[in-house]
């Protein structure tokens, strides 16, 4: 038998009308005494109408997340991450993958406005702002998870991605390596962008160009063919940096195709540290961000936004590790 607002109240020891604020938002309840009552509610399987609620124009504890692509690992950690802290706090999350394609995120944002979710997580590239337009000019609170426009004034958590290029750049130079070639994500993708950047300016530090020609912005299915031309031929690379791990698997595909051993015949740095960069064969270096934190702390920003509509926006920025595995080494001998 379901839960009921009556035995939310009963186990709380608290009114059902304080039952009622807390769903609502209303009333002068303590932070602590409101985050123990949603997690009886979770405990108990006690979920508010959302039709209903929709309907009165009352909370509906749905939030939006805006992928480009479950698929990827690392968004389904970052999924997994939200939904876990949004059920924290009282809240079913709706999942929805948007190939990085505006039209996509415009047909999203629209159809989670019709939903009356109380709050959305953009984790997707955009190349126009104005694909968010049912979102932001609807008054739905909205955060940045992973991604960022800063014309968009709301709370935003990213890591530091020009700081985690910089790192892999470092550790290859490192290595003794002074001819690269890089595997993006599209140009309207900013952690891909800062993330070349990062690296772009490290190797110029030391007095290292980075061949224009050499730089490809790669799908997660073109990358192994992108790869296999950056690989062949004499003058061919000795480092490859990926700016995230399903790009680094492509260029591993590749390598292993054209008969190249890793890390002797050529060095592969991934970004993301999925559960995939220790599995694959060799093990991924890569620059680890702290997934999960990443996932809690957006849900938290964007719950306080709901809440207190009056809080300015908050940028939290967090730091990427270099994740030392068995994909690069040093230079070979010429």
């Amino acid at each position: 038998m379901k839960a009921t607002i009556y035995d939310v109240a009963k186990e709380a020891g608290v009114s059902i009308a304080t039952v009622s604020h807390v769903i609502n938002g209303k009333g002068k309840i303590s932070k602590e005494r409101r985050e123990e009552i949603r997690r009886i509610m979770v405990r108990m399987g006690y979920k508010p109408s959302m039709i209903a609620s929709a309907l009165t124009g009352k909370k509906t504890y749905a939030l939006g997340l805006l992928v480009p692509d479950i698929s990827n690992p690392f968004f389904a950690e970052i999924a997994r991450a939200v939904e876990d802290e949004g059920q924290r706090h009282g809240y079913s999350v709706f999942i929805c993958s948007t190939d990085n394609k505006d039209e996509k995120v415009e047909h999203y944002a629209a159809l989670l406005q019709q939903k009356n979710v109380d709050g959305v997580i953009i984790g997707t590239g955009l190349k126009e702002l104005s694909a968010l337009d049912p979102l932001l000019h609807g008054g739905i609170p909205t955060a940045f998870l992973a991604r960022e426009i800063p014309s968009a004034q709301v709370p935003s958590v990213v890591v530091d991605d020009h700081a985690g290029g910089a790192a892999a750049a470092a550790h290859l130079i490192a290595l003794g390596h002074r001819k690269f070639a890089v595997l993006a994500e599209e140009e309207s993708v900013s952690s891909s962008r800062e993330r070349v950047r990062g690296f772009r300016q490290t190797l110029a530090a030391a007095g290292i160009v980075l061949d224009p020609a050499l730089v490809r912005s790669s799908g997660m299915k073109e990358s192994m063919n992108q790869a296999l031309e950056l690989l062949q031929g004499d003058d061919r690379p000795t480092a490859i940096f990926c700016c995230n791990d399903m790009l680094a698997i492509g260029a591993l595909r590749a390598a292993k195709q054209l008969g190249l051993r890793i890390p002797r015949d050529c060095s592969i740095v991934g970004f993301d540290d999925t559960v995939l960069a220790s599995v694959t064969d060799p093990p991924l270096t890569t620059i680890a961000q702290p997934i999960e934190q990443m996932g809690q702390t957006v849900v938290r920003l964007l719950v306080r936004l709901i809440e207190q509509p009056e809080e300015r926006p908050e940028r939290i920025v967090l730091t990427p590790a270099l994740s030392i595995r068995q994909s690069a080494a040093s230079r070979p001998p010429e």
